[in-house]
């Protein structure tokens, strides 16, 4: 029995054999081509077929993981179409007369290095989408197949790293848990990880000899056990029915109230990134959705979104809910969310940039837009409008002047709404020491705890290498959580938090007593965290 040591991505138990992932190795040679017209079209057909494939990767996703996660591959079908990629294959065919699978090749390999020799984390982090589109399109021209299988019995599955669309690809009944040797616990494969319940390890030194051998995935520990003695597969068995026990009770918990055992209620709501996702909102027994990312709604158009077009969405949504608080968050390009027609120029640090909130106070014209489409929906439903990096007094009232002004137009219009909150996310600093005055001017704050933390620490959450100092539990940022918790209360505000740390489980009874009023978290976490409310005890230690 040996133990390896790794950073668990989602915890939770697995035990079976090893599947070693091996990639299958592209063999490209340059070979001149008599026909360039013909390679070139043999080139356009492949890019076809891999755009379709992207596309049924992409309606999997979409079933299985949420549309928040299935938007990677949008991305992919959208790098497959970009004029500089095909340019650069197309202009190699014509002028060097060479087979498709070279120029691919080569083109992939000088825009992977392209991206990663930015100092951008976002741009770096395209290196691995030009990797995985260019092995895709050699595939197609290789007469390969896509392949996703894993064998007849479910395994762990270890590879050196695996993208977004491998592992969309593996049967899930057939995956028990994956273990790689590269990734980052922000990557695609991680948060797809997270979202599917499946136990998780990257950073773990693997080795091809494993493959067949029996293993325990510890996704608690953050450990990988292989060929493990009789004593320790008995104990991680009687660990594995504890949590198969415990997830049959969580299922009880449906339907019942989110109250602490001193009487208090707690909005207990889901994140989501699309219409596509409240399915699972209410499969989940959400009271409602505290995030909706509207930004999708942009980074899955070719061109802004019209009024009509968001009205629709954000009506459905509203209308699936029947009568649960709907939290839309206005959109929030910029940093690693870019969108090409909005012609951002290049920042050399995005992430306090022209982003969210900004654009929309200085881009007038399409945050009206979507206001009249928010406003026009909570007609149908209970709507609530929420900003994004908000850091003065100063916006909150240019932006209440603006949603003025929509009103006026839409009451001229003869155009009815219902009432609705405003809100603010609570994601910078400068938002937390001016609490006290925003909750002044707003209905509520969701506190976002992922900028927020990033901001405080002074840390890019995208840049890998910082992983072992980014450290959302420090204590500086569980006091400004509290600083705005109460200072929210004092303006008569509710408080809520939707970043990642709403989920920590061991982080929600703190909040609690903290006297969190709200906590948005993925819906698959509604559950587990209801079980926490409902036994805990706010005024304890108070």
């Amino acid at each position: 029995m040996k133990k390896y040591n790794g950073k668990s991505i989602f915890k939770g138990i697995a035990i079976g054999d090893i599947l070693f992932y091996q990639k299958e190795k592209q063999q490209v040679k340059r070979q001149r081509v008599e026909d360039v017209a013909k390679e070139k079209e043999r080139y356009q057909m492949a890019s076809q077929k891999a755009s379709e494939q992207l596309k049924q990767l992409y309606d999997k996703a979409l079933q299985e993981v949420g549309e928040a996660n299935a938007a990677v591959f949008e991305v992919h079908m959208m790098m497959l179409e970009d004029d500089d990629y095909v340019s650069s294959i197309v202009n190699m065919i014509e002028t060097q007369e060479v087979n498709a699978e070279y120029a691919v090749a080569v083109t992939g390999d000088n825009f992977a290095e392209m991206f990663s020799q930015m100092d951008d984390e976002y741009f770096k982090a395209r290196a691995a989408d030009v990797k995985d589109i260019t092995e895709r399109l050699i595939s197609v021209l290789n007469e390969q197949d896509d392949k996703g299988t894993l064998g007849d019995d479910p395994v762990i599955v270890v590879a050196d790293d695996l993208a977004p669309s491998e592992t969309v690809q593996m049967d899930k009944e057939k995956l028990l848990a994956f273990v790689t040797k590269y990734g980052s616990a922000n990557s695609h494969t991680a948060i797809l990880a997270r979202t599917m319940n499946i136990p998780a390890l990257i950073d773990v030194d693997i080795q091809p000899e494993w493959n067949g051998k029996l293993a325990i995935v510890d996704g608690k520990e953050g450990q990988l056990i292989i060929e493990p003695d009789e004593e320790t597969l008995a104990f991680y068995r009687r660990q594995q029915q504890e949590e198969q026990e415990a997830r049959a009770l969580l299922s009880e918990l449906k339907g019942q109230e989110d109250i602490t055992l001193d009487g208090k209620r707690i909005k207990l709501y889901a994140n989501i990134a699309g219409v596509g996702d409240v399915a699972n909102v209410l499969a989940n027994d959400a009271a409602g959705i505290g995030l909706f990312r509207s930004e999708f709604l942009y980074l899955e158009a070719e061109d802004y979104p019209d009024e009509e077009t968001q009205f629709l969405a954000y009506k459905r949504v509203a209308e699936m809910m029947a009568g649960k608080k709907v939290v839309v968050r206005t959109l929030d390009i910029g940093a690693d969310k870019q969108v090409d027609y909005f012609k951002l120029d290049k920042e050399d640090n995005p992430a306090m940039g022209f982003r969210a909130i900004r654009i929309c106070l200085e881009r007038p014209e399409i945050f009206r837009t979507q206001l009249r489409a928010l406003i026009r929906a909570s007609a149908y439903g209970e709507i609530a409008i929420m900003y994004p990096m908000i850091i003065s007094v100063e916006e909150v009232c240019r932006i209440r002047e603006i949603v003025d002004s929509v009103k006026s137009e839409l009451d001229e219009q003869g155009i009815s709404y219902g009432n609705f909150e405003q809100g603010i996310m609570i994601e910078t600093p400068a938002a937390v020491m001016m609490s006290e005055e925003l909750a002044q001017h707003v209905d509520f704050f969701s506190i976002g705890t992922n900028d927020l933390t990033q901001y405080t620490l002074a840390i890019d959450r995208q840049n890998m290498k910082l992983d072992s100092f980014y450290d959302p539990h420090h204590p500086a940022i569980l006091k400004m959580i509290q600083t705005t918790i109460t200072n929210g209360h004092k303006g008569g505000c509710w408080v809520g938090i939707c970043g990642e740390l709403g989920a920590d489980t061991s982080l929600t009874e703190t909040f609690l007593k903290m006297g969190v009023d709200e906590l948005s978290v993925s819906p698959s976490f509604v559950l587990p965290i209801r079980r926490i409310i409902r036994s805990t005890n706010v005024l304890d230690d108070k």
